[in-house]
């Protein structure tokens, strides 16, 4: 929030915080009643736990439990990964800027959803997207389109959807992409609409 703040203002950081949260409520709750319970996979359910009651817990039974857990995950998910991390390396280094902020100026209509499709693939978080975010405002994009695509790129990126459906089934997965991606056009349009408000 210190670093948004720091290349934007308070009220943009404050705002994106807060718009962050009220989607993730919102979608939480949607998702929640969808009564998708069956839609997580099993062995998320059915994971192994320590036998031991938490109380009885030593801190070196919780750091070797978090080790384990960590490494499993590590073990699962690491080829997913790095395929997204390439992707997003070659979209980054090779699309040309000027190409993206003539598609994505701030009077174009198209320019929220494609800021969203084009932030999917990428794989970054929120300080890896900042420095794209501020060279795109400069270069005329507008406020929402470029906030658009960070929420795209840590909320959506092609890594953590991958990551997602290790654990959750595809119905599961596809709703919540669905009101993932609905929210954050909708923020997009509103931050452009009123970015007035924010200078």
């Amino acid at each position: 929030m210190i670093l948004l703040a720091s290349i934007f203002n308070w009220s943009i950081a404050i705002a994106y915080v807060l718009v962050g949260i009220v989607l993730a409520v919102l979608g939480g709750t949607l998702i929640g009643r969808a009564k998708m319970e069956n839609n997580v996979e099993a062995f998320v359910l059915h994971n192994k736990v320590l036998d031991l009651p938490q109380e009885q817990l030593t801190l070196r039974d919780r750091l070797n439990y978090a080790r384990e857990q960590v490494a499993e995950v590590i073990q699962r998910v690491w080829l997913y990964v790095l395929v997204g991390v390439c992707i997003g390396a070659a979209i980054h280094n090779w699309i040309p800027e000027a190409l993206i902020t003539t598609l994505l100026g701030e009077e174009r209509w198209w320019s929220v959803p494609l800021a969203v499709l084009v932030g999917v693939p990428m794989y970054a978080d929120i300080f890896g997207t900042l420095p794209i975010a501020e060279a795109l405002v400069a270069k005329g994009v507008g406020l929402g389109t470029a906030l658009a695509f960070m929420m795209a790129v840590t909320a959506l990126s092609l890594p953590s959807l991958i990551m997602l459906r290790k654990v959750v089934k595809p119905r599961l997965l596809a709703l919540f992409f669905a009101i993932v991606v609905a929210g954050i056009v909708l923020i997009g349009f509103l931050f452009n609409t009123f970015a007035h408000l924010f200078v």
